[in-house]
């Protein structure tokens, strides 16, 4: 099979992306994607890029990014997701998935990209795994445990984070938001997890979704790997008694649900067990396959694990094992390695956002070249990703 079915191609639903790091509604940048060139060898910083493409680190584990701060950046870092600051600036928020002492971090940037400020949002929760940027400006901290829970947090450290226990106790790994209707996607990394949905029961006086009051639901995808997709509500979210993935016999397992992000919607998400990559159109209520690994002889893409949707429609892939690659998805239907990590055999991809001009990639390798948690880095790579 190809590795893109036309139905959910990336992009290919209906609505437009009002989150942080999306577009404005009606205004789709183009791909440049399909036209860089193949990856040249490593540069000073260890990454392998196309022509036209330059990186630099802007954090490591244990270390001050910003001397002034104080603050050192977190080891293992983890999923992440970029935000607009006043004056043209931006922020990177970094998870951390230490056992002990985990939370999140954040990077702010000048106008310039000059890094300005290094501080925590989040602290002494428990493998902080991935998350998901909300489209009213928070970031959704997953804990990758069993019952574990999710936080929602303020980008800028102005506002402490909140507990959200009605988002389920589960092994979470990441969530995604759909900007018209402010549901929220979440996947489990287990062997037989599960795709969930929350459903808010109102919005609030500020805009802002009820998340501590609503439903949380369980897809059973009854067209197999693809077709409808209807939702049961999960009858005990805190799973007290029993996981919420065997509360309802009828959902479906996925085999170790990883990245999750929506774009003009659509949601994608991956799954780590069968080095696959969905869709699951919003408006048809479908699911399909964008990728699966078992259609390649040879496969470019391997070890999926988190995923963002460029500001193009692109779905960029982190490997966890594989090349060490950022591959991308493209609307069309190509597959392209956008960067790969060299002497770093030990780690895993993770982290990947664009900046809000989408001219900038941020991604960490979670443990480095020595493979130890302590020694993460965090990358920006910026060059030609929009046409």
């Amino acid at each position: 099979m190809g590795p893109v079915l036309g139905a959910c191609a990336p992009g290919g639903g209906s609505g437009a992306d009002e989150s942080p790091t999306g577009p404005a509604p009606g205004n789709v940048a183009a791909s440049n994607l399909e036209q860089i060139g193949p990856l040249a060898s490593a540069d000073a910083n260890g990454l392998r890029l196309a022509d036209g493409f330059s990186s630099r680190i802007v954090a490591r584990s244990s270390q001050q990014p910003v001397n002034a701060s104080g603050y050192q950046w977190h080891a293992a870092p983890d999923g992440g997701a970029t935000y607009p600051d006043s004056g043209g600036g931006w922020i990177y928020v970094s998870n951390s998935e230490r056992s002990v002492g985990g939370g999140v971090g954040a990077l702010r940037f000048a106008p310039d990209g000059t890094l300005v400020d290094a501080y925590p949002i989040l602290e002494n929760t428990r493998r902080n795994c991935a998350g998901g940027a909300t489209p009213w400006g928070t970031w959704l901290s997953c804990e990758e445990v069993a019952r574990g829970q999710v936080f929602e947090c303020d980008p800028f450290g102005r506002d402490p984070a909140t507990h959200r226990p009605a988002l389920g106790a589960f092994k979470h790994e990441a969530a995604a938001v759909d900007p018209a209707t402010h549901v929220v996607y979440l996947t489990e990394d287990e062997t037989d997890g599960r795709l969930y949905r929350y459903i808010p029961d109102s919005i609030l006086g500020n805009g802002r979704p009820d998340l501590d009051n609503g439903v949380l639901e369980v897809a059973e995808a009854v067209g197999g790997q693809t077709g409808a997709v209807v939702w049961h509500r999960v009858p005990d979210p805190t799973a007290a008694a029993q996981l919420t993935r065997h509360q309802v016999p009828a959902s479906t397992p996925f085999r170790g649900g990883e990245g999750i992000d929506h774009f003009d919607g659509v949601i994608y998400f991956a799954t780590k067990g069968d080095d696959r990559v969905w869709a699951y159109d919003l408006t048809l209520g479908e699911l399909d396959l964008i990728y699966d690994r078992s259609g390649f002889a040879s496969p470019q893409l391997t070890g999926v694990d988190n995923v963002v949707v460029s500001p193009a429609g692109d779905v960029l892939v982190a490997e966890d094992g594989g090349n060490l690659e950022i591959v991308a998805l493209t609307p069309s239907g190509a597959i392209v390695p956008v960067v790969k990590i060299v002497g770093h055999d030990r780690s895993e991809v993770t982290g990947p956002a664009f900046d809000p001009s989408g001219t900038r990639l941020y991604f960490s390798s979670q443990r480095g070249a020595t493979g130890s948690s302590a020694d993460g880095v965090t990358f920006e790579v910026s060059g030609p990703f929009l046409a």
